[in-house]
């Protein structure tokens, strides 16, 4: 049953449409945390942001506390406010905090900012003092920054590092296929995007539904697959739907609210 046909039977019964088109959302969004896990959480977006706000507040009343600064940096980089977060953990740096936490955060911050060559020293820093930080993390945004920048050299570089540090990755192989192809290497790149769907099919279920979109970039026509089976479906419940109302006898949808209401 397609979304629009599902949309069309609880109008009926409900005999609101915008309620309907709320439950249905609700329904396609619970289905895909059961499932497939494509669609991002309301929920953890909503605690991010109140926890971001906490830690505004935190340092308002304290602007020395260190910590504070370095988890509200980190939560501004996962919403690519680069800038922010360089504005925010750069007093820690400062302040003589060289871990390699704040090193790595720092320089990831100045590579969003454009500013390679202060992000790049930052994370040479870091990767002097502990090199398999994070299983490769460090390597894993070299190269999708280098990537960006158009240094497919480097790129290459940086995510086989981060393969050998992290062999089951499947980002950074799709990463790695990308830098391939655009150095001319298309036959390398083909078989780095079949080793990263290889790696996904192996993976564990949480592995697969942290790097499902990933792994859909690596063979495009999955998701183009179930796009098209989308369609047929909502072709065939729209044409189902008009053939119900067409044999359906005058006035009979009018009267089901109603009949719903009593």
């Amino acid at each position: 049953m397609s979304n629009w046909f599902l949309w069309m039977v609880l109008s009926m019964v409900t005999g609101s449409p915008l309620l309907s088109l709320l439950l249905v959302l609700g329904l396609v969004w619970a289905a895909d945390r059961f499932t497939v896990g494509v669609l991002p959480s309301p929920l953890r977006a909503l605690k991010r942001w109140q926890r971001a706000g906490q830690l505004e507040r935190t340092l308002q009343a304290n602007p020395h506390d260190r910590r504070t600064r370095y988890e509200l940096a980190d939560l501004r980089l996962g919403r690519r406010q680069y800038a922010a977060a360089v504005e925010v953990l750069k007093p820690n740096l400062e302040a003589g905090d060289e871990d390699v936490g704040t090193l790595y955060l720092l320089g990831v911050a100045y590579l969003g900012m454009g500013d390679a060559a202060r992000g790049e020293l930052l994370l040479d820093e870091a990767a002097s003092r502990e090199p398999g930080y994070q299983m490769g993390a460090i390597d894993l945004e070299r190269g999708r920054f280098r990537l960006a920048r158009g240094e497919e050299k480097g790129a290459v570089e940086a995510l086989e590092r981060l393969c050998a540090a992290r062999p089951g990755t499947v980002e950074g192989r799709v990463l790695m296929a990308r830098a391939l192809a655009r150095s001319g290497r298309e036959e390398e790149a083909a078989r780095v995007r079949e080793q990263a769907w290889t790696e996904y099919v192996a993976a564990p279920g949480f592995q697969r539904r942290r790097e499902r979109l990933w792994a859909w970039r690596a063979r495009p026509g999955r998701p183009l697959a179930y796009g098209v089976v989308m369609l047929l479906a909502f072709i065939l419940g729209f044409s189902v739907m008009s053939r119900v109302s067409a044999s359906a006898p005058a006035g009979y949808y009018d009267a089901m609210p109603m009949a719903a209401d009593e």
